[in-house]
């Protein structure tokens, strides 16, 4: 054996800095790093597989043309993508809290427990409000569609108080998630919507006058399709009725007389 034998043994047996300070990280860190990257995979699958049901499920087609999606194609994402990917992030923060109790991190312990217990309701608080901010578009879309062919000026505001009722529940729903006492704000959604009756008969009085007079005459018949009547100074054959309105038709002009006439100016049946 050669003198150099000896110090080639001791420094074979000497670790190097890299493995000493490998073997002093406690083995629970390690598990703490698996589980933090296990998450990391999970949450990325967890985003796309959402991604892939919701659209299998039509979602994106459905909310076509809200103000939120027309947003989020504005910063170059969509609503389908900030869903999929809120619920990865989910999954990521709460692998993060796995593995802080796996690594034993002792100082920040009482405070993660409470993240983990707060965090699941912020998480469904944020869905409600996406999901209510989207639905309040689509339902102004929807309202505005079915309004289309009334010609007054009221009917507008219709759109704009179904969309923002349902922002305002949703935001109800969402703040009682995160245990905000939401009492007086439940009372103020029973003022809003005392408001919003007291508006509708202000403003539909007169249409509110001629379907309560449309339901009568389509209950009683006093007059059909094909009578000649007399309703104020309007004459002609009956063409049709429906719950607002009675068409009227003479010779070469047909009238459209709304029912609440019927019963204010009176019926004349004339008899051929």
């Amino acid at each position: 054996m050669s003198v150099l034998d000896p110090t080639l043994a001791l420094v074979q047996a000497t670790p190097s800095p890299l493995d000493r300070a490998v073997r002093s990280v406690p083995a629970r860190v390690w598990l703490a790093v698996g589980v933090l990257l296990f998450g990391a995979l999970l949450s990325y699958a967890v985003i796309a597989v959402n991604r892939r049901i919701l659209e299998s499920a039509g979602v994106p087609g459905t909310i076509e043309g809200t103000a939120f999606e027309r947003t989020a194609r504005e910063f170059g994402t969509s609503t389908v993508s900030i869903i999929a990917k809120l619920s990865g992030y989910f999954i990521f923060i709460l692998s993060m809290l796995v593995a802080l109790t796996v690594a034993d991190v002792s100082f920040i312990s009482e405070f993660w427990n409470r993240v983990a217990v707060f965090l699941p309701k912020v998480f469904i608080a944020i869905l409600v409000l996406i999901v209510g901010i989207v639905v309040g578009d689509k339902v102004q879309l929807l309202v505005e569609e079915r309004l289309r062919g009334v010609k007054l000026p009221q009917v507008s505001v219709l759109p704009l108080a179904a969309k923002y009722s349902v922002f305002y529940i949703a935001a109800l729903v969402a703040l009682s998630q995160i245990n905000v006492a939401t009492g007086a704000l439940v009372v103020l959604l029973g003022a809003y919507a005392l408001a919003v009756v007291l508006f509708c008969s202000l403003a539909f009085r007169d249409l509110l006058a001629s379907g309560a007079a449309g339901i009568f005459l389509l209950l009683n018949q006093p007059y059909g399709i094909g009578d000649r009547v007399r309703i104020g100074e309007t004459e002609g054959i009956v063409q049709e009725v429906d719950i607002f309105v009675t068409h009227v038709e003479t010779d070469d002009e047909e009238y459209v007389v709304p029912n609440r006439r019927a019963m204010t100016d009176g019926i004349v049946r004339i008899r051929s």
